[in-house]
């Protein structure tokens, strides 16, 4: 139904959505408030005088966007906006596009820059109006993470959305797995990455960081049905909040 009126609300945000990517959940809702939650957190710590560098934010698989121009929409509301960048990336040329367009429309392109890359652009590297940074303060993904046998079971609207953007591989955490890998030398070390995960994948992603991760914290938030929805997953370096 989606794809047919050409547009779906997400997070107080009426977003274009057609064939090139996913139509955003609800759920995902979840990773937006917690990101922002976090940005909040950040840029209150301390003062931020003329010149303080912005702080990065990727949102890595982005489709059409929705994380990314949500978060940029809600800091705009709150006159947050100019002291965040945001690189949105997508390794499917169309889906990027789909997301530039949606970055344009509610007018957030300025800190919203959208790449075409698998995962992490390189550093240096052009993202729309800005520039990809080494490492981010904050990491949000909302990767593939369904079983490849459990894709021919799913409910039949779900048939119309790119194959690639659902497949996560044998466990549903291949591509969740490779972006683990990343984080060492991409997030900062007081940094924080919020993944989408599925309701029965609690335990084998923190399983996954474990492993990949050695020291890492991974807490995973559930959602508003009570169901595993988000890993938090920190660095064993950033430091502990007061209490």
């Amino acid at each position: 139904m989606a794809y047919i009126r050409g547009i779906k609300e997400f997070h107080g945000v009426a977003l274009a959505v057609d064939v090139r990517a996913l139509v955003p959940r609800p759920e995902t809702e979840l990773l937006v408030d917690l990101a922002l939650s976090e940005l909040a957190d950040v840029l209150g710590r301390a003062p931020r005088p003329i010149g303080t560098p912005p702080v990065r934010v990727a949102d890595v698989g982005t489709g059409s966007g929705a994380i990314a121009v949500a978060i940029a929409a809600s800091l705009r509301r709150r006159g947050m906006a100019p002291e965040v960048e945001i690189v949105a990336t997508d390794q499917s040329a169309g889906a990027a596009a789909l997301a530039a367009e949606n970055a344009v429309a509610h007018g957030v392109a300025d800190h919203v820059g959208v790449a075409v890359a698998d995962l992490l652009p390189p550093a240096g590297s052009g993202a729309g109006l800005l520039r990809t940074p080494e490492r981010f303060d904050l990491v949000c993904a909302n990767l593939p993470y369904i079983r490849t046998g459990d894709l021919a079971g799913l409910p039949a609207p779900i048939g119309f959305e790119p194959r690639e953007a659902l497949d996560g591989g044998p466990d549903g955490l291949d591509v969740i797995r490779r972006l683990l890998a990343l984080l060492p030398a991409r997030l900062d070390a007081a940094g924080l990455a919020l993944l989408e995960i599925g309701a029965d994948q609690a335990d084998p992603v923190a399983a996954a960081v474990g492993s990949l991760l050695p020291g890492w914290g991974c807490e995973v938030v559930a959602d508003l049905a009570g169901l595993p929805r988000i890993a938090s997953v920190v660095p064993a370096s950033r430091p502990v909040p007061p209490p």
